[in-house]
Formats: structure tokens, C-alpha cells, sequence
């Protein structure tokens, strides 16, 4: 199986790991990924909250302070890795973290949750950092590729698919289409190459995730053209992973019927583990939860109340409160049946590749 090389980065093996906020994936786990021969990232969402930063207060500052942060801790398990960062656009202090994950020597910038169609303006003094945008369609693709080539002259360095039907967390699709099975992920993947190749003569590496489990799904991907894939909730019940033990084993008690949708208050569907589905927007009615961090630009909670706060129910859950915290995972999270270790996750998936 070929290294994965995005722009100037190679990875011995072809596996982004990817970005899960509020401090689901931070240092320790982008290290310990990048350390292993993969792609680790630090996820951007929330991640001043339970960190030493943020005193209630300053919440723009204590992000771009505690991203950094972690970058510095992922480096120290892996100096010579590819370590980089997951920037949701959707983020109110979107730009700010972008400089902030470039300051601490990102070397890799995946962006979901929106078209970051301004990103290699934000870049443009550091060519050497990789610019990764998420998508779920090549309509999608072909309007960040177009607009960066023509506004920037430059090309993605890979892309990301996502596939809605299985992925975790926020999802890129409207509620209604997601699950009634007519979207192809692998039909998209190979749109996407072929898009490359024929408007612009170039290969790009072309990512597919989304229910990416075990070696099976990874030789899968590859054989209907993936370049790599993805991996974000098989590496949540690691020792590695920074979830608290609570949030890890909702993972190993969950059932396959307790993974459904959630309308985040972002105006996107989210994919979660929902037997504590009312107590999450309970919590907030009881303690009168006010929007103290405006962490999203777009935001129903923030607006009018409606929904929940996310951030703190997502902070709730990795602090290890899962009864009334919201626990994002993929399709595939109701597999995990133990706490295990990075290294034994791609001794399964890469042994003898």
C-alpha cells in the first residue's frame, strides 16, 4: 500500500485521523496517530474548554492560546510527524484558529462544516502548510477548486468525501437525503479524481470517510479508488484518545439502534449516540444555559434559544458527564467492545500492507 502524500507531506500509511471537537481528538491523539504513520489532527471546535486558558470569560483568546497548545503536545510525541488541524468554517473565530494552527506549525489544514472558500488567502505567506477541504459532492469540490484556482492559483492539496450515511458528527447534507440510500460515496470519489485530471491535468489525492471500521472497509475504499481514507470513531476507545473513560465506554455500552440524527443548533444534521436525547436540551431549560461563547456564526441556540448549546453539551460529555452531554460517532461506533491502543489499531488495519 503507496505512502500518502498530501502537497509536501508524506505519511507512511494512507489514514487521516479525523477531526472530533471539543477536545475529543487533541494532542495526545494527533501525536499518537502521526507518531504511528498517519495523518493526526486537533480538532479546533471548543477546544479552550477544559483547558487552563479559559476562565469563563475569554473564550476567542483561550482557543487560538489552548490550539496551539495542543499542537505543542502533539509534536512532542511526534516530532517528524504530519500533525495538523480540523477548522470547522462554521466557527465564529474561524480565521483566527487558522492563524493560530499556523503559528503552531500545522502542517496539514482539513475544513468541513462549510466551503472555506478563502482559506489560501488566510495561507498564503506558509505554501508549505496543506489545504484540505470536506465535502459530500463534486458540486461542492468544483466550486472550492474553481474559485482557489482562479482567485489563488493554487489546487487543494487533497480533498476529503464524506459521506453522510455514516460519518459522525456535524454532516453536510440536509436531513431528509441522508440515509434513503442514493448517494454514493465511491461514485463521488471517482468523480472528484476525474474532475482533477480532466480540468486541470493533475492527480489530487482524493480521501474517502465515513464508516471506515477495520481493514475490510480501508482495502474497500482503496479498490474503488480511494487514495486513503478517514478515521475518526474507531479511535475513540484508545488509551490515546483525550474523551474522558465515561465518553469511551457510551462507545462500548451503545447499541447499533442507539446511533441516530440530531439537528444541531448550527443548522446542520449531526450523527450521535441519542438514548439521552431529551436530557441534553433539559439540561439547558433547568440550569437556564446562557450563550456565554458565540462559538458558532450561525446558531439557533444563540439566536433564540431553540435547541441546545452545543458546545458545552459536547464539553459536558467529554468531561465525562454522558448522561445529559451529546456523544457524536459514527455509524460504526456501536462495534467498539473495548479500550485499545493506536498501534494496535494499524498493526490490524496495515500489518504485512
Amino acid at each position: 500500500m503507496e505512502p500518502l502524500v498530501i502537497g509536501k507531506h508524506t505519511v507512511r500509511y494512507p489514514l487521516i485521523q479525523g477531526g472530533m471537537g471539543v477536545r475529543i481528538s487533541a494532542g495526545r491523539l494527533a501525536g499518537h496517530i502521526a507518531k504511528n504513520g498517519g495523518v493526526g489532527l486537533v480538532a479546533a471546535a471548543g477546544i479552550a474548554l477544559n483547558s487552563g486558558f479559559y476562565n469563563g470569560k475569554n473564550f476567542f483568546q483561550a482557543e487560538a492560546e489552548a490550539f496551539k497548545e495542543e499542537l505543542r503536545k502533539a509534536y512532542e510525541i511526534a516530532p517528524d510527524g504530519v500533525i495538523g488541524v480540523n477548522v470547522m468554517v462554521a466557527l465564529s473565530d474561524f480565521e483566527p484558529l487558522v492563524r493560530a494552527a499556523i503559528e503552531g506549525g500545522a502542517k496539514v489544514i482539513v475544513c468541513g462544516a462549510g466551503l472555506p472558500m478563502g482559506l489560501p488567502e488566510l495561507t498564503a505567506d506558509h505554501p508549505d502548510v496543506a489545504l484540505v477541504p470536506i465535502v459530500s459532492s463534486l458540486r461542492a469540490a468544483q466550486l472550492i477548486v474553481r474559485k482557489w484556482r482562479k482567485t489563488y492559483k493554487r489546487l487543494p492539496d487533497a480533498v476529503v468525501v464524506e459521506d453522510p450515511d455514516t460519518a459522525g458528527g456535524h454532516l453536510g447534507e440536509k436531513m431528509e437525503k441522508i440515509g434513503i440510500g442514493e448517494y454514493d460515496q465511491y461514485a463521488t470519489v471517482r468523480e472528484i479524481k476525474t474532475f482533477f485530471q480532466d480540468e486541470y491535468g493533475v492527480a489530487v489525492p482524493v480521501i474517502a470517510a465515513g464508516g471506515i471500521w477495520d481493514r475490510a472497509d480501508l482495502e474497500h475504499a482503496m479498490a474503488e479508488g480511494a487514495d486513503g481514507v478517514q478515521m475518526a470513531s474507531r479511535f475513540v476507545c484508545t488509551e490515546e484518545c483525550d474523551a474522558s473513560d465515561e465518553f469511551k465506554q457510551r462507545y462500548i455500552d451503545c447499541k447499533q439502534e442507539d446511533i441516530g440524527l440530531i439537528m444541531s443548533p448550527a443548522g446542520l444534521p449531526g450523527r450521535a449516540i441519542l438514548t439521552n436525547k431529551e436530557n441534553i436540551r433539559e439540561y439547558d431549560l433547568d440550569h437556564h444555559t446562557p450563550c456565554r461563547m458565540g462559538c458558532l456564526k450561525k446558531c439557533s441556540y444563540k439566536e433564540s434559544g431553540e435547541r441546545f448549546c452545543i458546545v458545552t453539551a459536547l464539553d459536558r460529555a467529554q468531561r465525562g458527564d454522558v448522561d445529559t452531554g451529546l456523544v457524536f460517532c459514527g455509524t460504526n461506533a456501536w462495534k467498539s467492545d473495548k479500550i485499545t491502543t493506536v498501534r494496535a489499531i494499524f498493526d490490524e488495519l496495515f500489518d504485512n500492507l
